[in-house]
């Protein structure tokens, strides 16, 4: 497979955008952003950095993400596996996107900024579920926000209530396997929700 190696190629086969892909960033929060913002419990976060990109899911019962000002969000770091992927290429490259999904809406909006990582015990404080609180918050600067066209999520039949997970290997299955038996399998996945249930925030 020969790659793309000039823009110019790209954009004779592309053509020219129209003025509803081009006009629609705005580079601060708005009423109508805003209430997506609200209605957001499920976004993927993306980063970069010295050994390469990095996109992870983040959820919550409630807005996965606050508002600080109208440039400016807050997303805290909740118990995870603590590989600290994401927290540690903010560390080294501020650039970061982040992907809104709201149930039942083929739209997405889509964010690009920069974020760095506070310990501020304040703001770590202020998400306060069952006297549990994040280890650390990511703060993100607004630089475009933007819808993206629901054609992909039409496609996917995203909302469809198809489920195809019947048949798929287990996290501990996968693991197994990676490292001949010495983690995972069957005892994994059968601690897992039990685990997952007292480590959720």
């Amino acid at each position: 497979m020969k790659p793309v190696t000039d823009i110019s190629d790209l954009e004779a086969l592309y053509g020219t955008p129209g003025p509803a892909a081009t006009d629609k960033i705005a580079r601060r929060m708005t009423p109508e952003f805003r209430v997506w913002l609200e209605r957001c419990r499920f976004c993927i976060l993306s980063t970069v950095g010295p050994e390469g990109t990095d996109a992870t899911p983040r959820g919550d019962k409630d807005p996965v993400l606050r508002e600080l000002d109208p440039g400016t969000l807050v997303l805290p770091d909740w118990m995870g596996n603590n590989r600290i992927d994401s927290l540690r290429n903010i560390v080294r490259d501020p650039r970061a996107s982040l992907m809104l999904f709201v149930s039942g809406s083929n739209n997405v909006v889509r964010i690009n900024g920069r974020a760095f990582v506070t310990l501020d015990d304040e703001l770590r404080q202020s998400f306060d579920v069952n006297g549990k609180h994040p280890r650390s918050v990511i703060v993100f600067e607004i630089k475009e926000i933007y819808t993206q066209c629901a054609r992909a999520l039409m496609r996917a039949g995203l909302w469809d209530g198809r489920d195809d997970s019947e048949g798929l290997p287990s996290v501990g299955q996968i693991l197994a396997a990676l490292t001949e038996g010495r983690v995972g399998g069957k005892a994994y996945d059968e601690d897992w929700p039990e685990r997952a249930a007292k480590s959720m925030w």
